[in-house]
């Protein structure tokens, strides 16, 4: 089966963890093959997700200027394209654009502004996902959700909170998703990665998400499944990325069969297609593989998405035909 010719839908995906040799070597020419691979590209196992996340450092200290971001952008515009998504919603964290005088307001301008363009020039629709990350202090979160408010007509989709999940408690953040949730702004959280059941419990709890980043460790606790499946709450599940960050041992260990068999709503994504070296047709072709999954399970998943992507109707009814039409080929 060729899963490259079948439309998809992503909904977790970094900015900052997807960049192209293409377009790094155009940043800085003076990177070759071999040091893009060591600096951007993360090991097939590393010992946690600390450890994964090093290999975004690179990436953030490139993105700190204008014309570096909007190419970014339109780069990972160029990579779904080829990867056959149709829908993508982009996350990234604006205030580490910041380093060198860009205030976070002109960063999410910048990539607004891009992906208004890329949408244009590919014909895709794409969201943006604005994050806080776990080490950030309460102030920081509070400007962060404030920018989602801020630009939430201009491609900007909701909020979410990332990084080091094992190393720093929610309790700075708590007002944020409070601020984000009195205004009716999407929230997606990720949980259940680095932590297990306990995290997604906390999660659900204080931040009131209608999905969960990864969230594959909710298999830990039985009950929690049950609460999922209930009050229908969506898991973006990062397979390979999985793998890597030592959440699951090997790919024939991952959970996302026994999660869609228990009937919680969940979507295939590739998390950092750079730092994973994925492509969200590669992800298919390993549950493929290894669960023996086929066309109606990557339907299902592209449906669920959909469902609880963060856009209108509108575009959920357009992408919904489109994607029944090319599943029933």
């Amino acid at each position: 089966m060729d899963f490259n010719k079948l439309p998809k839908i992503e909904l977790h995906l970094h900015l900052d963890c997807s960049l192209s040799y293409k377009v790094v070597k155009k940043i800085n020419p003076t990177i070759n093959y071999k040091t893009y691979r060591e600096l951007f590209v993360a090991p097939p196992k590393c010992k946690d997700l600390v450890d994964y996340l090093s290999s975004a450092i690179s990436a953030v200290k490139l993105l700190q200027t204008k014309e570096h971001l909007e190419l970014a952008t339109l780069d990972l515009f160029d990579q779904l394209k080829t990867d056959n998504v149709i829908y993508a919603e982009i996350r990234f964290a604006p205030l580490l654009h910041t380093e060198q005088g860009l205030s976070a307001e002109e960063v999410v301008r910048c990539v607004s502004e891009a992906t208004t363009e890329g949408m244009r020039l590919t014909g895709m629709h794409v969201g943006i996902i604005l994050c806080t990350l776990r080490h950030f202090n309460e102030a920081q979160s509070i400007e962060t959700v404030k920018l989602v408010e801020q630009f939430k007509d201009n491609n900007i989709v909701g909020f979410d909170i990332a990084a080091d999940e094992a190393g720093y408690p929610i309790d700075q953040h708590k007002a944020a998703f409070i601020y984000a949730r009195n205004r009716s702004l999407n929230v997606t959280a990720h949980a259940g990665e680095a932590k297990g059941a306990e995290s997604v419990w906390e999660t659900l709890k204080e931040f009131h998400p209608s999905r969960i980043g990864h969230g594959v460790r909710s298999v830990e606790d039985p009950l929690l499944l049950q609460f999922l499946k209930i009050n229908k709450l969506h898991l973006e599940i990062c397979p390979t990325s999985n793998v890597q960050t030592n959440v699951v041992n090997r790919i024939e260990d991952h959970p996302a069969d026994f999660i869609y068999n228990e009937g919680v709503s969940m979507g295939l994504n590739t998390d950092c297609r750079t730092i994973s070296d994925t492509t969200l047709s590669r992800e298919y072709q390993l549950l493929h593989e290894y669960f023996k999954w086929n066309k109606s399970h990557f339907l299902k998943c592209n449906l669920e998405a959909i469902k609880y992507a963060f856009t209108t109707e509108d575009i959920k009814a357009e992408l919904t035909s489109k994607i029944n039409m090319a599943y029933a080929s």
